[in-house]
């Protein structure tokens, strides 16, 4: 009998904003690797929303600064593009953990379909396409430094969760499936189901239609 051959991922066309030359191109190497299409680089936000508008991607990623100031204008052009199209799946690139930025990226849309991390994920190569691949997908992804950040800056409502329960939480802010989340912590995936239940229900996230609780646990989580 012949074992079938592994379903290769689809490819996804992109649209890629960095104006560093060397990243961008270095980006575009990356991609190709693994079969994915760069229809369009770009150096700045307003090539990034035309290119957006040109080529209709499956995905963009972006900066967060970018010309002319170098502030946050890839951050800002990617919540305008998510604004004008909220199932456009966003990967932002930084070069610092800015919580704000994370926190207003996830608040676009309905919180699924974006990531955030951070440019040295990058030399990861494996691990940063397969962020992209899951935020294509409709994923939320957050950089694990990002996550432990946020960790030290804790406030209500997220003091009524138990140390095991914000540990649990923080592991779905990095986009972990319940699987990978029971072997990071050596416990059963029931058991991780029993604390994500608990921390929807202290959160006052009751299941509703159109709703995507695990993200909006994760958003609740970056406010706090």
């Amino acid at each position: 009998m012949r074992t079938p051959s592994p379903v290769r991922p689809r490819s996804l066309r992109v649209v890629l904003a960095e104006d560093s030359v060397l990243l961008r191109e270095g980006l575009i190497g990356v991609l190709g690797r693994f079969g994915h299409e760069t229809v369009a680089a770009v150096g700045d936000a307003d090539a990034l929303r035309d290119a957006v508008s040109a080529y209709e991607p499956d995905i963009v990623v972006t900066d967060v600064r970018m010309p002319p100031g170098f502030q946050d204008e890839g951050l800002r052009a990617a919540v305008a593009l998510r604004a004008e199209r909220p199932t456009l799946p966003v990967l932002v690139l930084s070069q610092y953990v800015q919580r704000s930025y994370a926190a207003e990226l996830l608040d676009t849309g309905d919180g699924t379909g974006v990531g955030y991390l951070l440019k040295d994920r990058v030399g990861q190569v494996e691990q940063f396409v397969e962020g992209l691949v899951r935020v294509a997908e409709g994923g939320t992804v957050v950089d694990p430094e990002v996550v432990r950040q946020l960790l030290r800056r804790r406030r209500d409502p997220l003091g009524l969760l138990t140390p095991r329960e914000r540990e649990v939480l923080a592991l779905v802010a990095e986009g972990r499936s319940n699987a990978a989340i029971a072997d990071e912590l050596v416990i059963s995936e029931a058991a991780v189901g029993k604390h994500i239940g608990n921390v929807l229900g202290k959160l006052n996230l009751p299941p509703a239609a159109g709703t995507h609780r695990r993200v909006l646990a994760v958003l609740a989580y970056l406010r706090g």
